[in-house]
């Protein structure tokens, strides 16, 4: 006791030394705080650091992240979600104020690291077209901001119109007890379905199509490239693929329904992603999807880019951000497909 008692004597003797020295305590509590910075919040650092660490998946999700292209202000990647992130810089440096702008920095990765970058405290946050609405989907530790698109959702396509009709026949024998997915597992049961993996449509297949033989891809190109495993339907985002059947892979169709309507297998929001913690930045988040919303930025941004036609290299060269060289490679390899373990 005698030890303990001498030791905070000797305590508040230094405190008393430091703040007469330093004229007043208050220079004590800076001098810490000079040696040992009080942690700030994430948007102070970000206005801090001028810059804001966003991640994007290196499996391009045409209309929303388009394959990086040369240019000649060098490589750059275009597309919904890269036009979002700008909206994002923007307001931020609005929000900073001056001397410079916030810069958007890329960090390019396998869509499924985003999640584990994301949680190390790698990233700001993430915009690769992903949905919170998905069980499975909402890994803990992450925040999924209020829609930047809403009413998207899983979807397929095939090539063979024999799968086609095999599903129209199954839709056509519910006799008005309407139950797409029951529709779908008896229509599905013993095909070869592609999903990407960790994806919305990995989660869905996973979860209700029990009687197929699931591939998982690395990537949508990988799955349409793939030539062995004979695959006959692919699952992903129906504003991707809509997108893709008209514009890339035209000979890969769509299902429909019998009246021709699409078939939506579940309803997708897309959001934003962030630190389940980084409450300043999820209001700002919020806050600016509501502002795009209310004033028609965000539709016109949708009808840009998921419905006008237009060339995405000329885009990619009037208005992309940049990548660095050596994350180009990993853009281009779009992986593989492999069968699910049983």
């Amino acid at each position: 006791m005698r030890v303990c008692a001498v030791k905070r004597f000797h305590g508040s003797l230094l405190l008393a030394g430091l703040c007469i020295l330093l004229q007043g305590c208050g220079l004590v509590y800076d001098a810490v705080e000079l040696i040992h910075p009080l942690s700030r919040d994430e948007l102070s650092a970000i206005c801090a650091h001028r810059r804001l660490r966003v991640g994007i998946s290196v499996e391009p999700f045409r209309p929303f992240v388009f394959p990086a292209v040369y240019t000649n202000e060098g490589i750059r990647v275009t597309g919904l979600d890269i036009e979002l992130i700008r909206e994002v810089a923007d307001a931020l440096t609005a929000h900073c104020g001056e001397p410079t702008p916030i810069v958007p920095t890329l960090h390019v990765t396998r869509f499924p690291d985003l999640f584990i970058k994301m949680n190390e405290g790698q990233l700001d946050l993430f915009v690769s077209s992903v949905s919170g609405t998905v069980p499975g989907t909402r890994p803990a530790g992450l925040w999924f901001s209020a829609p930047y698109l809403r009413d998207d959702g899983i979807a397929a396509i095939i090539r063979k119109p024999e799968v086609a009709e095999r599903v129209r026949t199954q839709l056509e024998k519910q006799n008005g007890n309407w139950d797409t997915l029951a529709a779908v597992q008896e229509a599905f049961a013993g095909l070869t379905v592609a999903v990407q993996k960790g994806r919305s449509s990995h989660q869905y297949a996973k979860a209700n199509l029990k009687r197929v033989r699931m591939v998982i891809c690395d990537s949508l190109p990988a799955s349409i490239e793939s030539k062995d495993l004979n695959i006959d339907v692919i699952l992903t985002n129906h504003s991707i693929l809509e997108y893709v059947t008209k514009r890339v892979w035209q000979e890969w169709h769509p299902l429909t329904q019998p009246d021709g309507s699409p078939l939506l297998l579940t309803r997708d929001d897309l959001s934003i992603v962030t630190s389940e913690e980084h409450r300043q930045l999820q209001w700002f988040l919020n806050n600016l999807l509501f502002r795009l919303e209310e004033s028609g930025r965000l539709k016109q941004m949708r009808t840009r880019w998921i419905e006008a036609e237009y060339a995405p290299t000329r885009r990619a060269t009037a208005e992309g951000l940049p990548l660095e060289v050596t994350q180009v490679p990993d853009h281009y390899d779009q992986g593989q497909c492999r069968l699910a373990e049983k």
